[in-house]
């Protein structure tokens, strides 16, 4: 029975193999490096205590990356999660981010946030099966709000907000 707990620095390798290997049947060996790179040790440094893995035994089966604004005391945010494919489809996503929601409102916290690329159709799904709202972007892009060069140039990203009761 898979238990989730608080992420801790030390799973830092460990997370960064999983995004690779579990992202390796969607994208290159270097596109998944490259995706890898969105999760330096950094958030584990600072942000394990508002972090969650999900662990049989003893390998990892998901994850997420989240934590609360330092320049406000109402949002949160989810920066990156992901599932062993073999647990896809199964609710995994949907139990981490209930757990982060439940987390973050106990901690004062009323509004969680994300992005996603425009073109990850089944994030923006996922996203809005949560509940999460768009934001309005400064263009459209096959009817959604994009906020352009959000992440750089040509690094378009779609936001998402959510009220979560404190």
């Amino acid at each position: 029975m898979p238990t989730l707990r608080q992420a801790r620095v030390s799973d830092h390798g460990t997370l960064v193999t999983c995004v690779q290997r579990w992202w390796g049947d969607s994208r290159s060996p270097e596109q998944a490096r490259e995706l890898s790179l969105l999760l330096p040790k950094l958030f584990l440094q600072f942000f394990s205590a508002t972090s969650l893995v999900l662990e049989d035994g003893t390998d990892v089966r998901a994850f997420l990356v989240g934590f609360y604004a330092v320049d406000n005391d109402t949002e949160a945010y989810i920066h990156f999660v992901g599932v062993d494919p073999e647990l896809r489809g199964q609710g995994t996503a949907r139990g981490l981010y209930t757990a982060f929601f439940q987390r973050a409102a106990a901690a004062g916290r009323t509004e969680v946030r994300a992005i996603t690329s425009p073109t990850n159709a089944g994030s923006i799904a996922f996203h809005r099966a949560m509940g999460f709202d768009m934001e309005g972007g400064d263009r459209e892009v096959d009817g959604l709000p994009v906020h352009a060069d959000y992440d750089g140039p040509g690094q378009d990203r779609v936001c998402f907000y959510k009220k979560i009761a404190p």
